[in-house]
């Protein structure tokens, strides 16, 4: 095979910026045929696989590469799914510039190997070609109990379901797919793509039951008790927002992402018929720099926003989101007011936002995280009249499930305290990952534990069956 030597990976087409920011359809449209096969063979198949190391679920990617660049695209996405349950979904959310990207060989002279461009190319073929029903593993006669049907809890299911094991997932929210229903737009992540991978978990055994929130309606030991579930994997995620402690924080018209992002993405607020609508008014500040903060911003936009400012106290060089995140609110028109942070939030004479009060910084010394530490610069605040603030400043694991579980460990965050990668907690046949163990993170890195989780828990029934 002919290698492709061009030192820039194939370019993603996307909608255009003026188009896309008024309309909620996907903006990266991905490659033809042609495109992948070209782009596969960027790849020069090093004998070490730096990319698979990057990888939190372990993805043979040099293999399904070498089949796209042959043209076998189904053998490609089966190699894929060898490793991962949800590929639709990482191959268009996943960080790769900083994981199997971040390892690419050609990427240290020039571009990397456009791997999750390639991952998502497989998955839509598959999806749009083949219909044939998967293979129902035969049952191994045990049964486990998932919470929470995120990325974590959604492979942990997955792979035990393919292992045998009988799985039903409990799911708070009415559907099930949880941040990458309710956190991730449309127009990043099609829900009916998400709604495909859940089907496909479902078509191979696991159970899923909605509206059931642990803690609640059920407890953990009544799951291993009255109900027999020999095991539990708690991936309930990190789903309780974080403020400032500014005032004017309880003004209408301030939400924190969590809620803005639900209400537009589950709740369909960008629908004429919802019931649950946003007002966003003319100008909206989004109050972060993550990934969650563009999603917000942008979706503020394509609600109806004249302008939108992304507030974060860093400058643009610190910003954590995602590289093409950023470069893609660029291109719509979000505002970008870097060194700034707000100090508080004024109210008009009905106890609206009216306008936030900022003040400007300046980048210190570093601190514990080892980015520059910001300062504020005294007398520099500023005003910037406002209809809307969305705080977008992180979570916290929601405390339900520590405060109903007796013995399960958690740390002064709220996080569930676990013995390592295997996830296993304080409590004997209990095991975590995900949002809920580590706060906050990526999509890929709670895929990651919930494949280790998975894989403790097998050896753990296995070893009490023998014992």
């Amino acid at each position: 095979m002919a290698f492709n030597m061009d030192p820039k990976k194939c370019p993603m087409p996307t909608q255009d910026p003026n188009v896309r920011n008024k309309n909620f359809n996907e903006v990266a449209l991905g490659y033809t045929a042609e495109m992948a096969v070209n782009e596969a063979k960027r790849c020069i198949h090093c004998k070490n696989k730096p990319c698979v190391e990057g990888c939190p679920v372990g993805i043979k990617i040099p293999d399904f590469i070498a089949q796209v660049a042959e043209g076998n695209f189904e053998a490609a996405y089966q190699i894929i799914s060898e490793d991962s349950s949800l590929p639709a979904v990482c191959g268009r959310v996943c960080p790769q510039e900083s994981q199997c990207e971040g390892r690419c060989t050609r990427g240290i002279k020039n571009e990397a190997v456009g791997i999750g461009r390639l991952e998502r190319f497989v998955a839509d073929w598959h999806r749009e070609n083949v219909h044939t029903d998967p293979v129902v593993p035969a049952p191994n006669g045990h049964k486990v109990a998932v919470i929470g049907a995120g990325p974590a809890g959604l492979t942990a299911a997955g792979d035990l379901a393919k292992m045998g094991y009988k799985v039903t997932v409990y799911e708070a929210l009415h559907v099930a797919g949880g941040v990458l229903m309710y956190g991730i737009p449309e127009f990043r992540l099609p829900k009916a793509i998400v709604q495909q991978e859940i089907d496909g978990l479902k078509a191979i055994g696991v159970d899923f039951e909605c509206n059931m929130v642990i803690g609640k309606v059920l407890t953990v030991d009544e799951l291993m008790g009255q109900y027999g579930y020999e095991a539990v994997f708690i991936g309930s995620g990190a789903g309780l927002p974080r403020f400032m402690g500014i005032p004017g924080e309880s003004l209408k018209g301030v939400y924190s992402a969590n809620e803005f992002l639900t209400r537009s993405n589950l709740m369909k607020a960008y629908r004429p018929d919802s019931k649950t609508p946003i007002y966003v008014g003319k100008s909206v500040a989004v109050v972060g720099g993550g990934n969650v903060a563009m999603d917000a911003a942008r979706s503020a936009l394509r609600l109806g926003a004249e302008k939108v400012y992304i507030v974060y106290r860093r400058g643009m060089e610190e910003l954590p989101a995602r590289k093409e995140e950023i470069e893609h609110a660029e291109e719509e028109g979000i505002i970008f007011k870097t060194l700034t942070n707000p100090v508080e939030i004024l109210a008009d004479d009905n106890g609206f936002v009216r306008a936030i009060t900022c003040i400007q910084m300046e980048l210190g010394e570093p601190d514990a995280s080892g980015r520059r530490r910001p300062v504020e610069i005294p007398g520099s605040e500023f005003t910037l009249e406002m209809d809307t603030v969305i705080m977008s400043l992180g979570t916290s694991p929601n405390p339900l499930l520590r405060s109903t579980t007796p013995g399960l460990e958690t740390n002064k965050h709220g996080c569930i305290v676990t013995g390592g990668e295997a996830g296993d907690t304080s409590r004997e046949g209990v095991y975590a990952g995900g949002d809920a163990v580590t706060g906050a993170a990526t999509v890929i890195k709670a895929m990651g534990a919930g494949k280790a989780a998975a894989k403790a828990i097998d050896e753990y029934i296995k070893s009490k069956a023998n014992a």
